[in-house]
């Protein structure tokens, strides 16, 4: 899964297509993610008693998020104008210089991630 937690994203498929949030958790084993104000379902609780303190607190319908399959989000970036542009994400070796503790230079690589369409780095 080439997705990570604080992408942004947009819905291509099911009840929620066309909403565009934020990655705010990501299941890999189960191929999932969790985004933020899509698939939202009401769950009923009730009240709930702290047997430490004896405080109850007050049960009802609660309102949040549910997963939703990898496959049904796209990676959102934006392109040199501005505007917003869904991609696939790729990652690239990019050479960076690194400094010693004893304050020479060297150079090495190290992997990042690209936007496909744009070229940049996500």
């Amino acid at each position: 899964m080439k997705l990570k937690k604080g992408d942004r994203v947009k819905v291509i498929a099911g009840k929620d297509k066309g909403a565009v949030g934020e990655i705010m958790a990501v299941y890999p084993d189960a191929n999932r993610v969790l985004v933020q104000g899509v698939n939202i379902m009401k769950r009923h609780v009730r009240d709930q008693a702290d047997p430490n303190t004896g405080r109850t607190t007050k049960g009802g319908v609660i309102s949040s998020e549910a997963p939703i399959h990898a496959s049904n989000v796209q990676l959102v970036t934006k392109d040199a104008d501005g505007n917003e542009v869904l991609t696939r994400a790729g990652s690239q070796r990019v050479e960076v210089t690194k400094t010693r503790s004893d304050g020479s230079e060297y150079t090495r690589t190290r992997g990042v991630r690209i936007a496909r369409k744009t070229g940049k780095e996500i």
